[in-house]
């Protein structure tokens, strides 16, 4: 894996938090958006930002492990290594070289809904790279050679990052209990005994059923004139042929959950204890109007940053939690999880950090939050956020994530007047409704010495 799978939120509020004041001049069409479709099927959206003279180039695929066949785990994040073999059009490396020799970054990332591909590139690179881009999508040359030697690289890959790793091991073997019917359950980067077994047909039937235009999504930001790149879409993927069309992309469904599990893991590399608790929540694309923007706003209050109910009560006044904080990852096609975790400092026990985050959400499931403290991480929340605007890579994410689970452009326009209109009850409703002890799973990670207690 090139880099790890990633949720990302952000917001376009610069000029009406009072930073716009701040930057540098900024060109008429900065952050207008546009947002088209090839004729083949392909979406393309565009987002301008002369500050600096350099352009961001995001290909994603609306494809992830989540999608894979049964049996075939691991298959998605092996077939983002594929892509940067050879081609009857380039040979194996070539792309990395040309990229490299501009000054330029490139790489590619998993995750369980999409498969995404990016550069960052002077402009005068940006046609070459969607040259690039297009000529893989359809013309790898995928020998078995090839799907051996990178079989070979992703088990490795395996060995070191979950493996060779007690913290990985654990968080999949939660992932696996708190899921009892999504295909989130499985690993991204695939369970070993199937990895060993993906082979060229696999990899060929995964290749011609989902690496085509009218599966992916062009994201470019950056000092780029809207029209000429256009034009260069079209000269490059728009020659691309449409593939047939795919099936929706209908899951398993979560059932309703009624039991409280935990998962332990004692390992003798481990020095301090820790813990979350998780639970299955609706994400933007499954949760009613207004719920994903509450549920996002209950993490930040509750453990968010340093100003957070869990850090202010656990480490700061208690002094108990060397860390403690929580999150929402909205950004799923599917249902999604809620966490909260900790980790104890000096002699406190971990058992009493997990009871004074379980009283912390009692308190807002009973009392709810203030309407100035919904205020503050309102806007504490939305300022973390806009700061994506300055990155172009934060920005594509932005856009690319979101159009790759079922969003659409205007989805990231309205977000921050969305999170403004939450209420305090609201709030207090999502907090009550889904951070249920009685339905969580809980995972433990402790040093060899605490087996048994």
């Amino acid at each position: 894996m090139r880099q790890t799978g990633i949720g990302l939120r952000a917001a376009l509020l610069a000029g009406a938090l009072g930073l716009a004041a701040a930057a540098p001049a900024r060109a008429a069409d900065d952050g207008e958006v546009k947002d088209f479709l090839l004729d083949n099927g392909m979406e393309v959206v565009i987002i301008p930002d002369h500050r600096a003279p350099i352009v961001t180039h995001m290909v994603w695929y609306k494809i992830g492990s989540a999608d894979e066949p049964p049996g075939k785990s691991g298959i998605a994040h092996f077939f983002e290594h594929l892509m940067f073999k050879a081609t009857t059009n380039h040979a194996a490396g070539e792309f990395d070289r040309a990229v490299s020799e501009i000054g330029g970054s490139n790489n590619a990332f998993t995750s369980y809904d999409y498969t995404a591909f990016h550069e960052t590139v002077p402009p005068s690179a940006l046609e070459q790279m969607m040259g690039f881009e297009a000529d893989r999508m359809r013309n790898l040359i995928l020998t078995d050679d090839v799907i051996k030697t990178e079989r070979d690289v992703i088990l490795e890959e395996r060995r070191s990052r979950i493996d060779g790793n007690p913290q990985a091991v654990l968080d999949e073997e939660v992932d696996a209990t708190l899921w009892q019917n999504q295909p989130y359950r499985i690993p991204v980067i695939g369970w070993m005994q199937e990895m060993e077994q993906l082979n060229r047909p696999d990899a060929k039937a995964f290749y011609d059923a989902y690496y085509r235009p009218n599966n992916a999504v062009l994201v470019v930001v950056g000092d780029v004139d809207p029209n000429a790149v256009k034009a260069m879409a079209e000269r490059t993927y728009g020659k691309v042929a449409r593939g047939p069309d795919l099936r929706p992309r209908i899951r398993p469904v979560e059932p309703e959950q009624n039991t409280k599990r935990t998962v332990t893991l004692t390992d003798a590399r481990v020095s301090v204890p820790s813990f979350s608790t998780q639970w299955v929540v609706p994400s933007y694309h499954t949760a009613k109007p207004g719920e994903a923007e509450a549920l996002d706003l209950l993490a930040e209050i509750l453990g968010g940053d340093n100003r957070s109910r869990l850090y202010q009560q656990l480490v700061v006044k208690q002094g108990i939690a060397s860390e403690a904080g929580a999150y929402f990852q909205g950004t799923m096609l599917d249902a999604t999880n809620f966490t909260v975790y900790g980790a104890p400092r000096g002699d406190a026990k971990l058992v009493d950090i997990e009871a004074a985050a379980d009283a912390e959400i009692a308190r807002i499931v009973k009392d709810g939050v203030s309407d100035d403290e919904l205020e503050r991480a309102k806007t504490r929340y939305v300022r973390s956020m806009i700061f994506a605007r300055d990155k172009q890579d934060d920005m594509a994410n932005m856009y690319g994530s979101t159009l790759a689970t079922g969003g659409n452009v205007k989805d990231v326009q309205e977000w921050p007047d969305r999170i403004r209109k939450v209420t305090a009850d609201e709030v207090k409703a999502v907090a009550a409704r889904y951070l249920v002890l009685d339905r969580s799973t809980s995972g433990y990670l402790l040093p060899q010495q605490q087996a048994g207690n």
